[in-house]
């Protein structure tokens, strides 16, 4: 796959992917909020973790195997929940989703998808949901029901967007929702003629713009109408006793998702979550959030050991996924970097940027002297 699309790193199949977007689509997908320095922090938190490495281990057999919800996964890393996949490539989450089967990691379906779930779970592989909620809670409950029947072994209730972010960048290309062609973006697009008969071309004709999914009929709304009543994102009400009843809903694994704090990571503890998401939404909340990294250790300090903690926002190395590890994470979630891919190439693409985050996770793994994931703790960081 390295010679077919010459990316041998995230930062190349990003790369690839910046071309073949129109402006407005690559902002949504790449951008943070306010002044970016969310996303920047997140970088740096990684960059300043070193390592101290251990010799003659004998690392000629490296195992990245670990155990996630107590099945298998192929290493410390599932695909996380991203809502602009559709956009990016025809059926994106379906590619997403096939990827991350054949790779043998989990992926997580957003409920801000384009496909509808029960489309996307043919897909095989563990699958696990994300929730946002809606205006209407009746809709969210019913979503959430329908996951469980479709065997979603997981779901991830998302906590770190109470209001909508503000994503300034999104009012000046005009690639909000709904979207409206003006001037500018209609441009844009043009000068991208790949995507435009790649992606739009097959939605049309396939039946139409892409619509929210996971909603009834009567309620879906193209990305180019606003949503009706009812069905707008919504959860500035959502508190401790919301999630404490989403938590008797759902008989599966349960996890809170946009975690900082150690204090909110004891209070899901206490309220029967069975995992947490250390998480800034990859710096696209709130711009002066703490890197996800920076607040990963006092989090384990508080709750490691008696719940399944993953990191996600800036991971595009794996020698950053072993750094989580490292600092007390079982496993890493991942948005953008399999984005990138998705967006350059479909779903070889996604399995490209799979592929080279396991080879860095192993060649980084066999440099500190780690055999096996259990072999990754703090002794290794200078």
């Amino acid at each position: 796959m390295a010679a077919d699309l010459r990316c041998y790193n995230i930062a190349d199949l990003r790369a690839r992917a910046r071309r073949r977007l129109p402006h407005g689509i690559w902002e949504y997908a790449e951008r943070g909020v306010e002044d970016e320095a969310g996303m920047a922090r997140n970088r740096a938190a990684f960059d300043a973790v070193t390592f101290r490495p251990r010799v003659l281990r004998g690392v000629h057999a490296v195992d990245p195997g670990t155990t996630l919800f107590g099945r298998p996964s192929a290493f410390p890393l599932a695909i996380g929940p991203t809502g602009a996949a559709g956009l990016l490539w025809y059926k994106g989450d379906l590619a997403l989703a096939r990827a991350a089967a054949k790779a043998g990691v989990p992926f997580t379906i957003s409920s801000a998808s384009t496909m509808d779930l029960d489309q996307i779970a043919v897909a095989g592989g563990r699958l696990w949901f994300q929730l946002y909620l809606w205006e209407d809670r009746s809709l969210s409950l019913a979503v959430v029901e329908k996951a469980r029947d479709l065997g979603c072994e997981a779901l991830f209730v998302t906590l770190d967007l109470p209001v909508p972010p503000n994503r300034e960048y999104i009012q000046r290309n005009g690639f909000g929702t709904p979207f409206k062609l003006n001037a500018r973006n209609t441009i844009d697009v043009l000068r991208h003629p790949r995507w435009l008969a790649g992606v739009m071309g097959r939605y049309t004709l396939d039946g139409g713009v892409p619509s929210q999914a996971n909603l009834p009929d009567r309620l879906r709304a193209k990305i180019t109408k606003g949503a009706p009543p009812g069905a707008l994102f919504k959860q500035d009400d959502l508190d401790w006793d919301g999630a404490k009843e989403l938590r008797d809903r759902w008989p599966g694994q349960f996890v809170l998702k946009g975690i900082l704090h150690p204090e909110d990571a004891e209070r899901a503890l206490a309220l029967g979550a069975d995992g947490i998401v250390v998480s800034n939404h990859g710096g696209r909340a709130l711009d002066s959030s703490i890197a996800s990294l920076a607040a990963l250790p006092s989090i384990v300090s508080a709750v490691g050991g008696r719940m399944t903690i993953f990191l996600d926002s800036g991971v595009r190395r794996g020698s950053d996924i072993v750094k989580a590890v490292a600092l007390g994470a079982d496993a890493v979630l991942v948005g953008r970097a399999p984005l990138y891919g998705l967006a350059a190439a479909g779903e070889p693409g996604v399995a490209h940027a799979l592929g080279l985050l396991r080879s860095e996770t192993v060649r980084t793994m066999a440099m500190l002297g780690a055999r096996n994931v259990g072999e990754i703790d703090s002794s290794l960081l200078a």
